[in-house]
């Protein structure tokens, strides 16, 4: 069975339950996917299956191999495509399947990946937390990194110092969220807490274990 599936964040809610308490969730649209390809142990090494997800609009234009792709599996053409890692033994899954959201149940927890939202260009403060310098005095030091490495020896900036610079807009995981709510008519999932990425970006759901 198939443990995942691409999701696409539409924003942020409230649930209120019967005794008046709120729980803020993200809410995500979950599919509906379906299998393009599905790897083997014995043809690529390990056991995964490629999901694309299958949206209103489909793409308008396909190069050549894509579309090669697709044709092959008998399945039209999708934007965007994840894969998902599967067992061995589940033989059951074949190519041209629909995954739905309903693999999914209240309070079942998963871990969502997607990438963070990017920042732009920032400095050692904001981007790794650094405190500076005073700012009073006659000082010149207030938002600089300071010292980056010694001049006699290494005579070089190790790799890894913590520098201005890209902030955000990388791949993130959350693990240990809950689902909230499921929606299978209108393939909505509602996840306690927040996930990475804006509104409208897409994440990966899968199933996972405290």
């Amino acid at each position: 069975m198939v443990n995942g599936i691409i999701g696409k964040k539409l924003g942020m809610t409230q649930l209120f339950s019967d005794d008046g308490s709120v729980t803020p969730v993200t809410v995500l649209k979950a599919g509906p996917c379906i299998i393009v390809q599905k790897k083997t142990v014995n043809t690529d090494g390990y056991d995964a299956v490629q999901l694309g997800l299958v949206e209103e609009k489909p793409p308008r234009r396909v190069n050549k191999p894509t579309e090669g792709h697709f044709k092959r599996a008998g399945v039209p053409p999708t934007r965007v495509l994840r894969e998902v890692r599967i067992e061995a033994s589940d033989e059951a899954t074949s190519v041209g399947d629909k995954v739905l959201v309903d693999i999914f149940s209240e309070n079942d927890i998963v871990e969502v990946i997607g990438k963070s939202k990017g920042k732009g260009f920032a400095g050692v403060i904001k981007r790794h937390g650094f405190s500076g310098g005073r700012a009073t005095h006659g000082s010149m030091f207030h938002r600089a990194p300071g010292g980056i490495g010694a001049s006699a020896y290494p005579s070089r900036v190790i790799k890894g110092t913590r520098m201005p610079g890209h902030m955000g807009s990388e791949r993130k995981t959350i693990k240990n969220l809950r689902v909230a709510a499921v929606d299978a008519e209108n393939n909505l999932l509602m996840i306690r807490g927040a996930v990475p990425g804006p509104d409208g970006s897409y994440v990966l759901i899968r199933k996972g274990q405290l």
